[in-house]
């Protein structure tokens, strides 16, 4: 079996974690991690400084080193909350991606939640529903679920680094910085008591850096065996405010990197454990980066074995979803894929750069053919900006923000004018978008079209449509439109399409 590489660019720590799946096994071939404190780096107007994307960037190079001679497939990259938020987050990302040399995705909160559980419900199966919780720099994650199905997924918008730099920034602790630290953070969460409510759950784990420091802390002064309990919470809480200050702490198994974020992680801790009843928070095996590499596999099986897609990718079975979800004319997004795919196979440009895999052009121009309906179930008039809204906004499982951006970009070109898309000047884009227009054209009239009646191929100055000439005799609406859409491409300057050598 080929190694799977995961990096997580987390706000606090970055993370390079190297495995290998046989036959349902998992085995960690190498780990890397380095404190960044990219969250600590937002300024106040929400952009990250240069010190903070240097020390960012200095970390993938060292990652990059380790990952030569990996190819593209076997890398997946994904960013959580501080590119969620940062205002500059696509010119860093370009700059990193540079420097890394793989894509890098920025995924939603509640898609790094089902990360987080793929990663723990892998490493520790169980079939008792549980609870697992993933507090992170500047968000904290909180999925139930039961076997390797998670049933609610959530993330608040509260972490380790950003309450440590809001009420212990000085490195000073108080008692007065505990409790404000504690109301805070019960305000991000207090939305989540209902849905992760103690009956709905029968044991609790937690996830990666920050439960797994207190753990270690908690274990290494005999406190607790490292369960994270309340009264083990209360010891930790009680020493910081007697020793005063971050820099004075000195307890066994706590890491030096770990003081500065120390307030914020066990005021959120101690914060779950009130409001949620949890009596002892178990320390989880998996975290996002193996849910990352569990997830990377099942799509490379997916494409291996077109046959299981819908069971292995998540994102098939969230594109499905959102067919059913929004009342999508099925028999018309078939024809309509069917007839963009056909084209694009024949005029398919290079692997784009920055896909995170080889086939992801052809698989995004698919999803944005079978959603490319959606937004009739909004209004019938502007539908493509309707359907493209909802494929840019709506919760779907598997995709990152910058896939459901590309593909919404593609359901948004799929007719109306070529001037509003951002990205036409990039040629996969631009072919993407030529063959799925002339696919929603030539089925417009929600009739099958029988194969070899279109045919596209490149030419030294852009496009040339074959069009069957009985077929076109029969149908002089479609060819119509087919015209107009020639005079469409001609006057965005991009391609220059003509139909059966005729301009």
């Amino acid at each position: 079996m080929q190694l799977l590489a995961a990096i997580d660019i987390g706000s606090n720590s970055f993370r390079l974690e190297i495995g290998q799946l046989a036959r349902g096994r998992y085995k960690r071939i190498d780990y890397l991690k380095e404190t960044v404190r990219l969250g600590a780096g937002l300024d106040a107007d929400g952009r990250l400084t240069e010190a903070a994307q240097a020390r960012g960037l200095t970390c993938l190079s060292r990652f990059a080193d380790r990952l030569q001679g990996f190819g593209m497939q076997q890398v997946r990259a994904v960013a959580t909350q501080t590119l969620r938020e940062a205002g500059n987050r696509d010119a860093f990302l370009a700059r990193a991606q540079d420097v890394l040399g793989y894509p890098i995705e920025v995924v939603s909160g509640r898609e790094e939640a089902r990360l987080i559980f793929a990663g723990v419900a892998h490493l520790q199966p169980s079939d008792r529903p549980r609870l697992v919780i993933d507090i992170g720099g500047r968000s904290t994650e909180m999925i139930l679920g039961q076997g390797r199905t998670p049933r609610v997924a959530e993330s608040f918008h509260v972490g380790s680094v950003s309450l440590s730099m809001k009420y212990f920034a000085d490195g000073r602790f108080t008692a007065r910085g505990f409790r404000a630290a504690q109301v805070a953070a019960g305000a991000e969460l207090e939305e989540g008591l209902q849905p992760f409510a103690p009956g709905q759950w029968v044991e609790a784990m937690g996830s990666s850096g920050t439960v797994g420091a207190v753990s270690q802390l908690l274990a290494a002064n005999r406190i607790t065996d490292g369960a994270i309990t309340p009264q083990g919470l209360r010891w930790c809480i009680e020493h910081c405010i007697e020793v005063g200050h971050q820099d004075a702490l000195a307890l066994p198994g706590l890491k030096p990197e770990r003081r500065a974020v120390l307030g914020g992680g066990l005021s959120i801790l101690y914060t779950l454990a009130m409001q949620f009843g949890i009596d002892a928070l178990q320390p989880a095996r998996g975290a996002l980066r193996q849910g990352v590499i569990f997830d990377l596999a099942d799509r490379l099986d997916a494409i291996a074995h077109p046959e299981r897609a819908t069971s292995r990718d998540m994102r098939e079975r969230s594109v499905q979803e959102l067919q059913r979800r929004f009342g999508a004319d099925l028999a018309q997004a078939e024809r309509v894929q069917a007839l963009a795919l056909s084209l694009h196979a024949s005029v398919r440009p290079g692997r784009r750069i920055g896909a995170s895999q080889p086939d992801e052009p052809v698989r995004e121009l698919g999803w944005a053919a079978a959603l490319h309906e959606i937004g009739m179930a909004v209004s019938h008039h502007d539908h493509h900006r309707h359907s493209a809204y909802l494929v840019a906004n709506v919760d779907a499982p598997g995709f990152s923000q910058s896939q459901q951006r590309r593909v919404a970009e593609l359901v948004l070109g799929h007719r109306g004018d070529l001037r509003k898309l951002p990205h036409l000047a990039d040629e996969t884009v631009a072919w993407q978008v030529l063959c799925l227009r002339l696919a929603a054209l030539l089925a417009h009239a929600r009739s099958d079209v029988p194969d070899g009646i279109a045919s596209l191929e490149r030419s030294a100055r852009g496009a040339s449509l074959h069009i069957d000439t009985d077929w076109a005799a029969g149908h002089p609406r479609t060819m119509h439109l087919l015209g107009e859409e020639l005079q469409t491409w001609a006057r965005s300057g991009r391609l220059k399409v003509e139909l059966n050598g005729v301009g």
